[in-house]
Order: structure tokens, then C-alpha cells, then sequence
């Protein structure tokens, strides 16, 4: 009988473990039915851009050229990817630093990209409209963007929808960390953390 229980036992406590592994994660906005992913990247550092581990540097106040240092993740086609990443930008006396693309890899290229201002204005590249008051130096900004390809891409700023934007099909990418717009420059500092990608 003590042998049964102890078999039904374990039975049970693996089958929960089983249970618990198998269940998808749960994403910070827009939730139901998402599967945790891991994507590869690439780390870009072009002119003054400098990356350690998720520190992004554009050391240099160049208003020209191609400045970045980014991390840049395999390419998707179709269905629908959530991103979530929090970024604190450390120090920033350039202005108009991009954070956060969505590239459309087939098309034609900078898709979505959220910049930031010196004194903490957040917005969209493409159309100019503010996103958010929240990225002044030293404050933790959490950015989530939920991408329907060949619908819709939302951007969340501290758990907010702020934007939204009409998709097309194709491939594209994600992208963060530093780097300067056609009309920013540096130096600037970002720490990004607690970056996670999911999809459905």
C-alpha cells in the first residue's frame, strides 16, 4: 500500500511537471495562446556604436554615417510575434536615438521604429507622433510590440497601447539598441533587460 502511494505519488508530481513545462507562456500584454520562442541574433556595431552584452553606446556626436550598436533577430514570415523588453536609456546629451525597430526585411526596410529625445520624448519615427513622456534618463520603460503580419503592429509602452499600425505580408525582423535616426545624433547610453519574444 506504501509502495502505491509513493508510485501515485511521483506518478503525480511528474505528471504536474509535464503539465506545467507544456503550458505556454504568458505575455505581458495581449494574453492567451502564446508559445515562448528564442531567436537568434546578431550583434551590429557600425562607426561609434559599441555593444556589451545589453549595453548600447553611440560614443561619438556624429551627425552623419551610419552610427549604431544593435542586436538584430532572425527573420519571421507570418502569424503573429509579441516582443516585450525593458530599456533604461543611462545617459543621453545626443537626441533622437532609435530603440526599437521592426524592419520589414522584404519591403522597404525601417518598418516601425521607436525613437527617443533627449529630455524624454518617445515616438515613432514614421509619422512623428509621441508615443509616451516616459524614456527621461534613469527611468525603466517597459516596450512590448505585437505584430500581426499582413494586419496590424501595436506598439505598448509601460503596458498602454500607444500605437497602431496597418501591416503588410512579407518578412521582417526585430532590432534594439542604439541608434541614430536621420536626424539624431549622439552619445547616448541604453540598457535593455528582461527581453522576451513570444508567438501565436
Amino acid at each position: 500500500m506504501r509502495r502505491s502511494l509513493r508510485t501515485l505519488a511521483v506518478t503525480a508530481a511528474a505528471f504536474a511537471t509535464a503539465l506545467f513545462a507544456a503550458a505556454p507562456a504568458s505575455a505581458e500584454v495581449e494574453p492567451g495562446g502564446w508559445t515562448s520562442i528564442s531567436p537568434t541574433f546578431t550583434v551590429q556595431e557600425r562607426g561609434c556604436g559599441q555593444v556589451d552584452n545589453l549595453t548600447f553606446r553611440l560614443t561619438c556626436s556624429t551627425a552623419s554615417g551610419d552610427q549604431r550598436a544593435e542586436r538584430r533577430y532572425a527573420t519571421y514570415t507570418g502569424g503573429t510575434r509579441q516582443f516585450e523588453g525593458y530599456f533604461r536609456i543611462a545617459s543621453m546629451s545626443g537626441t533622437r536615438i532609435s530603440l526599437k525597430q521592426t524592419f520589414h526585411e522584404s519591403g522597404s526596410g525601417p518598418y516601425f521604429m521607436l525613437a527617443g529625445e533627449r529630455g524624454g520624448r518617445l515616438y515613432a519615427v514614421h509619422g512623428g507622433t509621441t508615443l509616451s513622456n516616459a524614456g527621461t534618463v534613469g527611468a525603466t520603460v517597459r516596450v512590448n510590440t505585437v505584430h500581426q503580419v499582413g494586419s496590424q503592429h501595436r506598439t505598448y509602452i509601460n503596458g498602454s497601447l500607444v500605437h497602431t499600425y496597418s501591416s503588410p505580408g512579407g518578412s521582417f525582423y526585430d532590432k534594439f539598441g542604439a541608434y541614430r535616426t536621420n536626424s539624431g545624433a549622439g552619445p547616448a547610453t541604453v540598457v535593455w533587460s528582461g527581453v522576451q519574444f513570444w508567438r501565436r
